[in-house]
C-alpha cells in the first residue's frame, strides 16, 4: 500500500469525520472517539512532541495497555516522520534498559504510575531518556521529577502552538513517504538481548491490507484490542489494519474485564491465541460440569452431533437433511447460546496463531458454528505469511500464502518467505539481518515445515531444535520438541510443557498443571488441596496427567516420523512458569535453554531414573519482592508403544 498511516488517518477523517474510529471503556461505560476527534488529538499531541524536540527519524518508546491515547501518540509520533517503539507493559524495569539505550530513546510515553515508576527506576542506566508523559494522573500527583509531565500538559502546549501554525501538522505528514520506517518491534529475546525489528509503513501496510482483502475486511468490522500493543500481532489487527480498512477498534477496562467487554462488544473480527481459546473453552466446560444432569445430557448429545455435522457446514460441504434439522435445533439450544455467552455471536472471522492450535479445540470452535482459522507468521513478516481459506481450514496445517507472498521449501525443511511485509532489518545489527535476509529477498524463518498436496503449509518444529534421539531403542529417530510439546498442551489439564531429548537415547519433558482445570477436577472429586505446589504433586494428579501422556505416545507410535519421540518420562512442577521469573519469553513461548539451566537437577533426575527430587526455587513477586518455593516432585515413567510400523 502506497500510502502511510497518519495519511489514512486525514483520509477517515475527511470522508466519514463523524464515524466512530475506537470506542474506550471507563469506570464501565463505553466511550465513543470519532476520526474527527482522534485526529484533532494526533495534531495536538504532535505539535506538544515538536516543541518539545522530538526529532523526526528519532525514536519514542510506548508503554502501556491500549487505549485511544496511546493509540493517538503513536500515530503523533508517526506524523513527525519518528519511530514509535511500543513495549510490553507487563516487562521488569530491567527489560527496558536495552530497547530503551539501544534506540537511544529520549522520548517516553508511559500510561498509569506503574510505568512511570519503571521508567523512573532505569533512569540512572538511561540517562538520555529525558522526557516522560503520563496519561492517567492517579498517584502522580506528588511527582516532582524533571522531565515529567502529563499528557494533558502535552496537548494544552501542543493545542496553542497548532492553532498559531495551522500548515504544521499537513506539512510534516507530506514529507513522510512509503518507505519511511513507521515503527520498531522488539523481539522477545529467547537467547540473548533482543533485537529491533525494523518496519516501512510499506511493509505493514502491504501486509495488512493482503490480509484484509483475503478475509474480505471492511469498515463494518467492530475488533477487540486487548493484548499488548508491543506485540506485532496486535499492532497489526489493531492497529495498522484498522486504519487500512477503518473499522472500530474497542478498548477494554482492563484485563480483568476483557471477558465481559468481548461480550458487551460481540466483535466480528477477532484474534487470540490458543491459550485463550483453551481458558474460554475451560472455562465453558467447567459450568458444565456443575449444570444439572439433564442440561449436561443435552449439551453432550448436541455437541456430539455438531462435532460430526458443524465442520462440514463451516466448509460448505453437502450434509444430510436430517443432520442439517438436528444441527439447527442443536443451534437454537445449545451453539447460539453458547456463542453469545463466549462473546462470539457476530464472530465472522476468527484468528489464532503463535502456537499449534489441538484439533480438538480446533474443531470445537468450528462445529459450534465460529469461523476459527490459523495464520502463520513473525514479527520480521509482519505477520501475515499463511492464512486459511474459509472453506480450507484445518487442525495440521497453517494454510496457504497469503496475497502476494511467496514460498519455498530448503532441502532441510526451513521455510523461506518473500514478501512485500518483510521487514527492512535489524537496528544496529547487520549480521543478524544478513543471516536472515538473503540477496534475493528471501527471508529465512528458522523453522522446519513442508507443503502438502493441497498447498497448505504444515509447521513440523524450529530447524534449530529439531534433533535426534541418540542411543537406545529409537536410536537416530526425529525429535521435535515443540511438536511433542503442543500435542500435550491440547489437553484442557496442561497449560505448558517443556521437552528434551535431542541428543538423549528417550524423551522427558516438565509439566505445568492448569491451575483452574485441575482445581475444578479436583474440586469434583472431594481432593483437598492448599494451592498450586500442594495439588501439583498429589498423586491423583499425577495419574490424570499420566494418561495424557501416554494418549499422545499412542498417537506418535503412529507417526512414523515422530514415534521416537514418545515420553519415557516426566515430572509436575512445583510452580508455574513465569516471565517474570525469566522462564517465559513476554510472548509465553518457553526458554527452553535457560529452564534446562535452572532446573539442571530436574533435568539430570529424570534422566538418571530417579523416583525423587528435592527443588528449591526463587520467584518474582508482582511488588518486585523474591521469596522461595521449594518441594519433593515425583519424576514418572510412561508407557512407550512400539511403532505402528514395526506391529504390522
Amino acid at each position: 500500500m502506497q500510502t502511510t498511516f497518519v495519511q489514512l488517518l486525514l483520509q477517515h477523517a475527511a470522508e466519514r469525520p463523524q464515524a466512530t474510529a475506537m470506542r474506550e471503556k471507563e469506570y464501565g461505560v463505553w466511550q465513543a472517539l470519532s476520526w474527527a476527534d482522534l485526529l484533532a488529538s494526533v495534531q495536538h499531541i504532535a505539535a506538544g512532541l515538536h516543541q518539545a524536540g522530538l526529532m523526526r527519524g528519532e525514536h519514542m518508546v510506548v508503554v502501556g495497555a491500549n487505549r485511544p491515547r496511546l493509540y493517538a501518540t503513536m500515530l503523533a509520533v508517526q506524523a513527525l516522520g519518528a519511530i514509535p517503539i511500543p513495549l510490553y507493559q507487563d516487562a521488569a524495569a530491567a527489560e527496558c534498559v536495552f530497547p530503551i539505550n539501544n534506540a537511544e530513546v529520549r522520548f517516553a510515553f508511559a500510561e498509569d504510575q506503574e510505568q512511570v515508576d519503571k521508567l523512573l527506576e532505569v533512569r540512572d542506566q538511561c540517562p538520555q531518556l529525558t522526557h516522560i508523559y503520563f496519561d492517567d494522573p492517579r498517584g502522580l500527583r506528588k511527582y516532582d521529577v524533571l522531565g515529567l509531565a502529563s499528557l494533558d500538559e502535552l496537548i494544552a502546549a501542543g493545542k496553542v502552538f497548532a492553532e498559531l501554525h495551522t500548515e504544521f501538522f499537513k506539512t510534516e505528514v507530506e514529507i513522510a513517504k512509503p518507505t519511511d520506517v513507521a515503527a520498531m518491534f522488539f523481539t522477545s529475546g529467547t537467547t540473548g538481548n533482543p533485537k529491533g525489528v525494523v518496519h516501512t509503513h510499506h511493509s505493514l501496510l502491504s501486509a495488512a491490507q493482503s490480509g484484509a482483502k483475503f478475509d474480505k475486511l471492511s469498515s463494518a468490522e467492530d475488533v477487540l484490542a486487548y493484548l499488548p500493543p508491543a506485540w506485532v500481532g496486535q499492532n497489526i489487527f489493531s492497529y495498522t489494519q484498522w486504519l487500512a480498512c477503518g473499522y472500530v477498534v474497542n478498548c477494554p477496562e482492563s484485563t480483568s474485564t476483557v471477558t465481559i467487554d468481548l461480550k458487551e462488544i460481540g466483535p466480528t473480527y477477532y484474534f487470540a491465541p490458543p491459550r485463550v481459546f483453551e481458558g474460554l473453552l475451560t472455562s465453558v466446560m467447567i459450568r458444565m460440569e456443575d449444570a444439572g444432569a439433564l442440561k449436561r445430557k443435552m449439551f453432550h448429545y448436541f455437541m456430539a452431533k455438531a462435532k460430526k455435522v458443524g465442520p462440514a457446514l463451516m466448509d460448505g460441504k453437502s450434509v444430510g437433511m436430517v443432520d442439517r434439522l438436528i444441527y439447527g435445533l442443536g443451534n437454537w439450544l445449545v451453539y447460539g447460546p453458547l456463542r453469545n455467552n463466549l462473546g462470539m455471536s457476530r464472530v465472522r472471522v476468527a484468528y489464532t496463531a503463535g502456537e499449534a492450535i489441538g484439533p480438538d479445540l480446533f474443531t470445537f470452535y468450528r462445529s459450534i458454528g465460529i469461523n476459527l482459522k490459523q495464520l502463520y507468521g513473525s514479527t520480521e513478516t509482519a505477520v501475515f505469511v499463511c492464512q486459511q481459506p474459509d472453506n480450507q481450514a484445518w487442525a495440521d496445517t497453517v494454510g496457504v500464502p497469503s496475497i502476494g507472498v511467496e514460498i519455498k521449501v530448503q532441502d532441510n525443511g526451513e521455510i523461506l518467505v518473500k514478501s512485500p511485509g518483510l521487514f527492512k532489518g535489524y537496528y544496529k545489527n547487520q549480521a543478524a539481518t544478513d543471516e536472515v535476509l538473503t540477496d534475493g529477498g528471501w527471508y529465512h524463518t528458522s523453522d522446519a515445515g513442508f507443503l502438502d498436496a493441497h498447498g497448505h503449509l504444515k509447521i513440523i518444529d524450529r530447524v534449530k531444535d529439531v534433533g535426534r534421539i541418540k542411543g537406545g531403542a529409537f536410536d537416530g529417530a526425529m525429535f521435535a520438541p515443540k511438536y511433542v510439546e503442543n500435542k500435550l498442551k491440547f489437553f484442557p489439564h496442561i497449560k505448558e510443557v517443556v521437552a528434551y531429548g535431542d541428543g538423549r537415547e528417550k524423551v522427558c519433558v516438565m509439566i505445568n498443571i492448569d491451575m483452574e482445570a485441575v482445581g475444578n477436577w479436583a474440586e469434583r472429586r472431594n481432593l483437598p488441596y492448599a494451592g498450586y505446589t500442594d495439588l501439583a504433586q498429589k498423586p491423583e494428579v499425577y495419574e490424570l496427567i499420566k494418561e495424557c501422556v501416554e494418549k499422545v505416545n499412542a498417537d506418535l507410535s503412529a507417526d512414523t516420523l515422530l514415534a521416537g519421540s514418545q515420553v519415557s518420562r516426566f515430572l509436575v512442577l512445583h510452580k508455574e512458569l513465569d516471565a517474570d521469573d525469566g522462564e517465559l519469553t513476554r510472548t509465553n513461548k518457553v526458554r527452553r535453554g535457560f529452564i534446562a539451566e535452572k532446573y539442571q537437577a530436574l533435568v539430570d533426575g529424570l534422566y538418571e531414573g530417579k523416583t525423587e527430587q528435592f527443588i528449591e526455587t526463587v520467584v518474582k513477586f508482582e511488588d518486585g519482592r523474591t521469596g522461595s518455593v521449594s518441594a519433593t516432585l515425583k519424576l514418572v515413567d510412561a508407557t512407550i508403544y512400539a511403532p505402528v510400523k514395526a506391529a504390522a
